[in-house]
């Protein structure tokens, strides 16, 4: 049942219509420059290395026995730097090292105006200037101050403190300030729903929180403070990061809000006075971060700083000549534990980081002014993360505009990407293809980009492959949930196949454990497969208040090793890197006994240019699989205009003869990707809205919440179904 896409090259190339005889000069001449080029390419080229090679192996013979990293072998890595066991001094150990360089970059706002869109709607745009930049130095006494600033208010050590603010350089700042005094950060997503804050908020029983003023007002107001009545009762104190909010006429009482600056000045003032501050030790929480999770009430996870830093120390070792040189991109949730750290590899390491967000990360984001620059082309970042739905969204909107280029500039493009890919899969580079075809698509994310890591959920080969080719850098794709501190694979920069999640980091070891209703044993030949479960001191605390589950997705070995069940399933290649080739929540027994894994349907079909989102659904009471589709806007109207089908985007969408024209499309597709007969969805449902964070469909790193959209398309899947 391995639901493993292809990654041969020959599957991925772009088709082109040209001249058969012109094709064939074209082809001798390519065939004529890489020989040439090859010799001197062999003798100079620094990135060729053996893909074959050895990456992890196991520690036994045993079949059950853990995989561990070739450079793990005798003992996991757990910290960074000797005697950094916890947050704060790993801060501590980069002040003094990289003092006066610059760490964290914000762009200074000049302009902001609404703009009237054709429909009616109002659209908020900004003009951005330069980035101004804290140094370590400047970040340590901003922290520093605002942890002693808490401390006057009454936070103690050892108490929760949450945050509920979008990604920017003060949720860094606030977060160093807690790993210093020993306040348990709990993260909350910024799209959270109004139920999931309030649960996180009374669960961790907090009594003061930073937020900004535009969540205050857009999303605390409506949930924690109905009139001046409280719904998180506790509450005393709110410190916005960006100045104070309007004064409102109904205010809880008991409730004070505070600037930031203000709770700085008050730790500045009283800091020659004050005591030391209680330091944190290395199985102390550090953050209990909040899932947004695919099914119901979001959990805590709790976090110590041991566990972060042996996660971090993992990741940093995966990624070559890291240091001062290197720029990060900050758009991600910092909430997500991917965000927190990729960031936290950064600050540790001497790079800048830069924040951005998605509605300003390039010249073409939502909010940023037509002829104006977007961040990316500012900050010109040589690391950036990303998950899956940003990464296809880029991709498809690129080949939207190859197919809108002339006959001559679309050939060209393709004949280079075809060329690109086979040299790829050679262990080549391409520089004069990547100078003169691919240099406008990688200004895309500023030009300088040498790393792309992918995590949150599967990257379709497909995808990874055109980052690869036309942003000219390698794509790190990595495997960690934040129940392992975000830590468990990251593939190795020079290993350019795809479909899989690399070897172990050396901060923990995988093993593959028997799943007998989907038919995965670890001795499955010729590949082991089983549930995935990680060990090592990055696998975390357990979930807050909730022993039960915890006993259920956790457990420690007859060493005292901490592991983590993770649900999904797993394959070991026999270089020792780990594909995920199914999850145990997507697999559904159909009517008849056929097994369907509904990610792998998802996977199979989701690149398609008409689908820009897809959940396939399937339950044990019916013998096929029906799907909700949220189209392509663009792709959909062209294909109703070819079929002959007028209305307006609800009208198309509600229209059984464009579902059926739609699943015709997805048919011809699902044959075409190996899918089984009883895999290919039978019936469809077109959304004609997005599925976002803030409608409650999906996580903030984009994964499907099927628990909501089964509710949401309760009567769709009754009419699929039959029942009325």
């Amino acid at each position: 049942m391995n639901n493993h896409v292809s990654s041969k090259p020959s599957t991925m190339k772009l088709k082109q219509t040209i001249n058969p005889v012109l094709l064939f000069f074209i082809h001798f001449v390519i065939s004529l420059y890489t020989i040439l080029t090859y010799i001197p390419y062999y003798f100079l080229s620094e990135s060729r290395k053996k893909p074959s090679q050895i990456k992890a192996k196991p520690v036994s013979s045993e079949p059950d026995s853990a995989y561990r990293s070739v450079n793990s072998l005798d003992g996991l890595a757990s910290v960074l730097y000797p005697g950094c066991d916890t947050l704060d001094k790993v801060f501590m150990y980069a002040k003094n090292k990289f003092k006066d360089k610059r760490l964290l970059g914000t762009r200074e706002i000049l302009n902001e105006e609404d703009e009237v869109q054709p429909n009616g709607k109002i659209f908020k745009k900004v003009i951005l200037g330069h980035y101004n930049w804290l140094s370590y130095e400047d970040v340590f006494v901003r922290a520093l101050n605002f942890g002693n600033g808490l401390q006057m208010l009454g936070q103690k050590p050892k108490t929760n403190i949450a945050i509920f603010c979008e990604t920017r350089a003060e949720w860094m700042i606030a977060a160093q300030a807690c790993f210093m005094y020993n306040f348990q950060l709990v993260t909350l997503y910024a799209t959270l729903g109004g139920p999931a804050i309030v649960h996180g908020l009374n669960e961790t029983e907090v009594t003061n929180i930073i937020t900004s003023k535009e969540l205050l007002q857009t999303k605390l107001k409506g949930c924690v403070f109905q009139g001046v009545v409280s719904t998180v009762p506790r509450l005393r104190h709110i410190i916005t990061v960006d100045g104070k909010p309007p004064a409102w006429a109904e205010f809880p009482k008991g409730v004070i809000v505070h600037t930031m600056a203000a709770v700085q000045a008050l730790g500045a003032k009283a800091s020659v006075e004050n005591e030391p501050h209680s330091k944190p030790a290395p199985l102390d929480i550090a953050v209990i971060m909040y899932t947004s999770g695919s099914t119901g009430l979001p959990k805590g996870v709790m976090i110590s700083h041991s566990n972060i830093i042996a996660g971090i120390t993992g990741m940093a070792e995966r990624i070559p000549e890291l240091g001062e040189e290197d720029v990060y991109i900050g758009y991600l949730p910092l909430a997500h534990v991917l965000e927190l750290s990729a960031e936290l590899v950064c600050l540790s390491h001497g790079c800048r980081i830069g924040y951005s967000s998605p509605q300003t990360l390039a010249d073409q984001s939502s909010k940023i002014k037509k002829g104006s620059k977007g961040d990316t082309s500012v900050l010109k970042p040589t690391l950036m993360a990303a998950v899956p739905e940003i990464m296809d969204r880029i991709y498809k909107n690129v080949m939207n505009k190859v197919n809108e280029m002339s006959s001559f500039q679309r050939n060209l493009f393709i004949l280079a990407y075809n060329y690109k890919m086979e040299q790829i899969a050679k262990g080549q580079s391409t520089p004069l293809c990547d100078r003169f075809i691919f240099r406008k698509v990688r200004s895309l994310l500023g030009g300088n980009t040498r790393l792309l890591l992918c995590g949150g959920a599967p990257l379709s080969p497909t995808t990874q492959r055109f980052m690869n080719i036309c942003f000219c850098c390698s794509v790190g794709q990595g495997y960690g949930l934040t129940e392992s501190s975000g830590a468990g694979t990251i593939t190795e920069v020079w290993d350019y196949n795809t479909g899989r999640v690399g070897a172990p980091l050396v901060c923990c070891e995988i093993k593959l454990k028997n799943w007998e209703e989907g038919g995965y044993f670890n001795t499955d030949k010729p590949h082991p497969r089983g549930e995935i479960l990680i060990g090592g001191q990055n696998v975390t605390m357990g979930y807050y208040k909730n022993e039960a589950k915890t006993k259920t997705d956790f457990f420690e070995d007859e060493n005292g090793q901490r592991w983590l069940c993770t649900g999904d399933i797993g394959e070991f290649d026999p270089d020792g890197c780990l594909k995920i080739i199914d999850r145990k929540k997507d697999l559904v027994k159909l009517q008849a006994g056929e097994y369907v894994s509904l990610g792998k349907v998802e996977a199979a079909l989701k690149n398609l240019s008409l689908i820009d989102n897809i959940c396939a659904y399937a339950n044990s009471y019916h013998s096929y699989v029906i799907g909700f589709i949220v189209p392509n806007q663009k792709e959909l109207t062209e294909l109703a205009r070819k079929k002959g089908l007028k209305g307006t985007w609800e009208e198309l969408c509600n229209s059984c003869e464009m579902e059926n024209e739609v699943l015709k499309v997805l048919s011809e597709a699902a044959i075409s990707a190996s899918l089984e007969k009883f895999e290919i969805p039978v019936k469809i449902r077109l959304s004609p809205e997005p599925w976002t964070p803030e409608t409650g469909l999906v996580t903030d790193a984009f994964k499907l919440k099927r628990k909501e959209l089964k509710t949401h398309y309760q009567a769709d899947i009754e009419r699929m179904y039959g029942r009325k």
